[in-house]
Formats: C-alpha cells, structure tokens, sequence
C-alpha cells in the first residue's frame, strides 16, 4: 500500500508527488485524464501573479518562495531527464499607467523589483510596442516556463523516482471509515492508500462535497490564441489592461485571456478569438502580419480571493488538499507542494499554513 495516493496530474499533483517522493514516500498519482492537460496546459507560464500588489500576502508568499526556487528546479529535471522547460527572465513590462503608486508600495515587502518607466525607456526596451505608452513599471527578473515542457519533465523525472502513475483513471469515491481516509474507488478498482491528497484543480469541489466538505472551488474558462513571429521580434512579457503577450524562444507568441464562467465547458468561441486577436495587434501592431497558429481554452481551479485551499480536511483524518489557485498555479505551484509536505510530514511549514486551511469553509449538513 501506498504513502500517499495523489488525484490529480496537473503541476500541483506532480510537483507534490516528487516533494514527496524525494522524502522517501511510495507515493501513487490517478489522473482522470492524459497528465497536465487541463488548467496547466492551458496557461501561459508566466512565473509571477498578474499585478501581484491586487493579490493577498498569501498569494505573494507562496509566489515569491517558488520564484527564488524555480530555475533550479528545471535544472535539476532538465539534468535528470534531458527535457528543458525553457525558464527565461524574460522579464514583464506593464503599461498600465495607474499601478504605479500601489505597485511601488507593495514592493519592498516581498523586495521586488519594480521601476517605473517612461516612454522613452519603454521604446527602448520593447521596440515592437506603438509608441503611445508614457508610462509603466518594469519588473526585469519575472520569468517564464513552457508548461507542456515541464509537464513532460515531470512525467519523466517521477518514473524514474518510482512513483506509479495511472492516467486516464477517473478517481469516482473517496474511501472512509470511522472518520480515517481508506484510499479511492476508481472506474476501474479500489486503490487504498495511508493518505490520500486532492489535487484535481476545479473537479476538487465536486469530490469534497460527498464527505460533505464544500470548498468554493468552480471552473474558470480562460481562452487564448497563439501567434508565430521571428524569434526575438518580441523581447518581454507585456502586460496592458488585463491582456498579456508571453513570447517563446522560437518565435511564437501567447496572448491571453479571458475570464468566463461557464461550468466545465472548455468549448472555444469566435468572439473571444477576435477580441483577443484585436487587443495583441493593438499591444504589438507587428502581431497583425503573422499567422494565428492555435486557439485554445482551459478552466481554472477558481477560488474567491485567489488563495488555495491546501491542507487538511477538517473532518477526515489522512485526507488533504491542494487545490484552488485559480490563476496563479503555475508560480505557486513549487511552494504550494513544499507547505503541503510540511504539513502531512508533521514539519516545520516553510510558510505560515493558516491561510490556506480548510477550517474556515463551511460544511454541508
């Protein structure tokens, strides 16, 4: 029998199951699907919360502990399994003229890097950008990932730990009795399992809820659309009014994206398409003269203040989650599996655990 058993294989599962192995634990992840194609597939990697001064301390500190932490961490899986995730310091320009004040006093508390820009410095730092902007804040040591290249060296890096993974297993049940975690009932067969960790992002809420725990963790439909430029027209991450433009190594650029709630409905629409596509060539005018090469959309684990759940379950003993990061998974996703393994290891937390507890949500009759 195992540690642990994971559900769930997106970055926060994967990212758990190797802090956990790497302590010693035989540790089993179940994903309903193929691993890290939902939500964190989806996203666009970029390792720093979008304005993150809007953002609760708890976000920030979990953001700020992954960031000093992640280029080692794709080192170490590009070392150990060839596969290079693409963490670039790209570095991200907001233009939006009125976060100056906020974003300057948020950021020596977290001592960020932020310095207001003018627009002479904006031109020179992003010379595809139209010349319009007079103001903004450069944040030079934001940095990006590829996501599907880090779900790949994950993948490869936990096989080679021993940890057994079950994809396109649908987790059905959680198993309990007398108020202990047993292990899950699957399509397929029963699983048991010392303990047992809910990490499957905006489908987490749904199998709480028949343990009776609700936590307010709903799907967020987010759609983007990708370009393919030269490589380097396109320098840094560029943030305008809520829209970014994340440019990759080999040319192509990401533009993202939108905020629907919809349910589980990952269906992609020609409005969202369009409006995207005008607000990158308003961003970058050059974007208007080069192919659209994909258009996708995926759902977010979203939670009313962008704080995730992780932690305990108030009721279950052996049971615990990690979910609910709504946008910032990807940045938060190295400190959210560290304070995890603290917390079911019996360590020391590497951050305040209290904010991210369950005990505060409400549970069902």
């Amino acid at each position: 029998m195992a540690d642990f058993l994971i559900i769930g294989g997106g970055l926060i599962g994967l990212l758990t199951a190797r802090t956990l192995s790497v302590s010693g634990a035989k540790v089993i992840l179940v994903e309903r699907s193929q691993l890290g194609q939902e939500s964190s597939w989806a996203g666009g990697g970029i390792l720093s919360p979008l304005y993150p001064w809007k953002y609760p301390s708890a976000v920030n500190e979990l953001a700020t502990w992954s960031q000093a932490r992640y280029h080692q961490l794709i080192e170490e899986l590009e070392q150990a399994t060839g596969i290079d995730a693409e963490w670039t310091q790209s570095g991200l320009l907001i233009l939006d003229d009125d976060q100056r004040e906020a974003a300057l006093a948020w950021a020596p508390t977290y001592t960020a890097d932020v310095q207001p820009v003018d627009a002479n410095t904006i031109q020179r730092l992003e010379p595809a950008l139209p010349a319009v902007h007079e103001s903004g804040l450069w944040m030079p040591k934001v940095a990006q990932i590829r996501n599907p290249l880090l779900i790949q060296a994950l993948r490869e890096d936990l096989r080679s730990r021993g940890v057994h993974i079950a994809e396109n297993t649908e987790v059905t049940h959680l198993l309990s009795k007398k108020g202990r975690i047993q292990g899950v009932q699957t399509e397929y067969s029963e699983v048991m399992a010392d303990q047992v960790i809910v990490a499957c992002g905006a489908w987490s809420a749904t199998l709480l809820k028949e343990l009776g725990q609700e936590i307010p963790v709903m799907p967020v439909r987010g759609q983007m659309i990708l370009f393919r430029m030269q490589p380097g027209q396109l320098q840094h991450i560029v943030l305008w009014q809520g829209h970014y433009v994340i440019p990759r190594r080999d040319g192509r650029v990401l533009v993202g994206s939108t905020m629907e709630d919809v349910g589980f409905d990952k269906t992609v629409t020609e409005e969202a398409r369009d409006n995207l596509a005008q607000v990158a060539c308003e961003m970058v005018p050059a974007l208007a003269n080069v192919p659209m090469e994909r258009h996708w959309a995926g759902l977010r684990p979203g939670s009313p203040s962008g704080v995730p759940f992780i932690g305990a379950h108030p009721k279950i003993d052996g049971l615990f989650i990690n979910a609910g990061h709504f946008r910032n998974g990807v940045v938060m996703a190295p400190a959210s599996a560290q304070l995890l393994a603290d917390i079911v290891q019996n360590q020391p937390t590497m951050v305040e655990a209290g904010p991210f507890s369950l005990d505060d949500c409400s549970t069902a009759a």
